[in-house]
């Protein structure tokens, strides 16, 4: 079993889609943590509403490419619409970051927020 960090982010009823998304996240491992909700700023494309954002950590037998397939069936779910604008209003971001020990995405780097969420749970697991 993996352990998993995935950064989360929302501005359409962010309440509400982050903890739909945290339910189903449950429903694959019943320990499954949630970090502080953070307000931000859009990043990016900068018209449009705030974002809450967050993170996950929760263990999977699932390898990376199947849980990335299983984040984004979430994300359709949630009502997620790809457009052009990656930077675009959503109702649910979710990105695996770390991995065991593993920084996989380099938002953890760039973004405060995602360090932030990440670090608050690795903090707790150790």
């Amino acid at each position: 079993m993996a352990l998993y960090i995935v950064a989360v982010g929302s501005n359409i009823q962010p309440e509400k889609h982050i903890e739909q998304a945290f339910d189903l996240i449950k429903q694959m491992d019943a320990q499954a943590d949630i970090a502080t909700l953070l307000h931000t700023k859009a990043v990016g494309f900068t018209e449009q509403a705030d974002f809450i954002n967050t993170a996950f950590s929760f263990s999977s037998s699932l390898d990376a490419v199947q849980l990335k397939t299983y984040l984004r069936d979430i994300e359709a779910k949630l009502g997620r619409v790809r457009t052009a604008n990656k930077n675009g209003p959503r109702t649910i971001d979710l990105d695996i970051v770390k991995i065991d020990r593993d920084i996989v995405d380099q938002d953890y780097f760039k973004y405060d927020f995602v360090k932030t969420a990440v670090d608050e749970l690795t903090a707790r697991l150790n």
